[in-house]
């Protein structure tokens, strides 16, 4: 990951303003840089460098001598780099796979430019010439930015905490940059911005599949294993060293499988460090114990007690800037396996199996679903707020300790092609979620049957035993801690957003109003399973999984 901060049009002193920019500096901790633009009065741009590609050459602020005029910040990875420049034959002058945005905005302009990039990306395009500056994120929000907007002062950051001192109008809030859109500034003769324009330049489920392989028509099991091992394989790009996030479930099973069968293909000399983490008794631990045996990676178990998971619930709700009780539950162990990779190994690009659940419906109340139909609509709309919530998680507990998150199943042309299946291929079969995508690899030896076939456990769930679940300790220890009368005037105590329903909600949202008061509407509703009657989001309470 890295960090990226922009301030436009400051009406204070721009000095005084790029403090915050190193409230971002856990995401780059290689390098940083903050650097005016002569062009643009009251403007500076901030860097926190993760130095993945091209150390010597890499760093940000961005700009090239063929184009004076164009200043490039931004956090993500472009996959089709080098397959732009034999296209277009650009002349690079880094090995930086972010100058393509660059070099294709020179020629093409910013809608046409993200719509071609093949990756991730939040991205700040300024051009002094045409005096524009430009914002742009990927479809699904796999790298954050948040942004303002207020009397010609724009700010961005990649995390919300970089912006929400920088003094502001009374209710202009910072705000989610939402994925797949480009917007655009003009820039007056005073460094003052206007809205130019803002549209969307990819839909989720759009991309061309057909263009970026040979499928075959009646063959889709074939096809989703050459479009996923497709998706692992360009994402493997990297000066630093690679490693999986392995749970033993099946997403994070067939990733590491697949990111194995890469390496050995491409001859990478070392062994692959995959990663699990659970409290005693824990389901996930054991199926990855399996996985890793039969993949021989270099396999690191991390254990923890209820205590320590408890006592990182500060710093989970600092790095996420959210209240939602999934996703804090889901932070912990990621956010401490993370710990454990940055502070033991020399890992620094982490593979995960992150969006898996969302495209291939994965989650348990996907078996009630009422039809196909409202299975699909169900699913696209996780995937278009993917952002909100697991991703933000993903990115978030990873970034907190300087890692890079890559996530092969948000990969636009798998899951334009996966999408593209009737919907009734993707439900849930025979008591089974997530059939179509266990059938596509059965039979081929990449995966031992029991984990291909082992049934659906949220990581929050399946890092904890059965006989004392994960979200049932939260509980308990929010019931000492918050007293019956605080809940009974839980409305009465949070005026603003969403006013929790039980003590483990309100001790998170406590917690998160300590660290940062006033801004509530971060998190804009409670994650819940769809058509239950549950009111717990855990699926442990589903009657599928009992």
């Amino acid at each position: 990951m890295c960090g990226i901060w922009a301030i436009f049009g400051a009406k204070q002193d721009v000095k005084q303003l790029c403090a915050n920019c190193t409230k971002v500096a856990h995401r780059g901790p290689d390098a940083w840089r903050i650097e005016s633009i002569p062009a643009f009065q009251n403007t500076c741009l901030g860097f926190q460098r993760l130095a993945v590609i091209d150390p010597t050459y890499g760093m940000q602020p961005l700009f090239l001598r063929t184009y004076p005029h164009l200043w490039l910040i931004y956090n993500g990875e472009i996959y089709n780099y080098l397959k732009l420049q034999r296209e277009f034959d650009y002349k690079y002058e880094t090995r930086v796979d972010g100058e393509a945005i660059l070099h294709c905005y020179a020629r093409f302009g910013a809608e046409k430019t993200a719509s071609m990039l093949d990756g991730v990306f939040a991205f700040v395009i300024v051009d002094t010439k045409e005096r524009k500056v430009h914002l742009g994120r990927d479809i699904f929000g796999v790298r954050p930015m948040f942004t303002f907007f207020d009397n010609g002062t724009l700010g961005v950051c990649s995390e919300a905490k970089g912006l929400l001192d920088v003094p502001r109008t009374d209710g202009v809030q910072v705000k989610p940059f939402k994925p797949g859109r480009i917007q655009s500034f003009d820039v007056d003769v005073e460094g003052m911005l206007t809205w130019s324009d803002s549209y969307q330049f990819l839909f989720i489920g759009d991309s061309d599949f057909n263009s970026v392989a040979s499928l075959a028509p009646d063959n889709v099991h074939s096809n989703i294993r050459l479009l996923l091992k497709d998706a692992v394989k360009k994402r493997m790009i990297a000066d630093r060293r690679i490693g999986c996030l392995l749970s033993g479930g099946l997403d994070s099973s067939l990733v590491c499988a697949l990111l194995v069968q890469c390496m050995k293909e491409q001859g990478i000399p070392y062994r692959l460090q995959t990663f699990s983490i659970g409290l005693d008794g824990s389901p996930d631990v054991e199926a990855a114990r399996v996985m890793a045996a039969h993949l021989d990676t270099e396999h690191h178990e991390i254990k923890f007690t209820p205590e320590e998971g408890i006592q990182a619930l500060r710093e989970v709700i600092y790095h996420l800037e959210s209240y939602d009780i999934t996703t804090i539950r889901a932070s912990v162990g990621m956010y401490l396996v993370s710990k454990y990779v940055k502070e033991k190994t020399d890992t620094t690009v982490i593979f995960s199996g992150e969006g898996s659940d969302e495209l291939c419906q994965g989650y348990i109340y996907f078996h009630k679903a009422p039809s196909p139909q409202e299975a699909d609509s169900e699913s696209r709309r996780l995937l278009e707020e993917l952002y909100l919530y697991d991703n933000l998680r993903a990115d978030r507990t990873t970034a907190a300790h300087g890692l890079e998150l890559r996530v092969p199943f948000l990969d636009k042309y798998f899951s334009s092609y996966f999408l593209s299946l009737p919907p009734d291929q993707r439900q849930p079969k025979n008591g089974v979620e997530k059939h179509l995508l266990r059938s596509a690899f059965s039979g081929t030896g990449l995966l031992p049957e029991e984990i291909l076939w082992r049934p659906k456990e949220a990581f929050s769930d399946g890092m904890s035993s059965k006989e004392k679940s994960w979200f049932c300790l939260l509980q308990k220890d929010a019931e000492d801690k918050i007293s019956d009368d605080s809940l009974a005037t839980a409305g009465t105590q949070f005026k603003t957003g969403l006013v929790p329903k039980s003590k483990e909600a309100y001790f998170y949202r406590v917690l998160f109003d300590e660290m940062f008061p006033q801004h509530s509407h971060l998190t804009p509703y409670y994650w819940m399973p769809f058509w239950t009657n549950t009111t717990d989001p855990s699926a442990r309470t589903l009657s599928h999984y009992k």
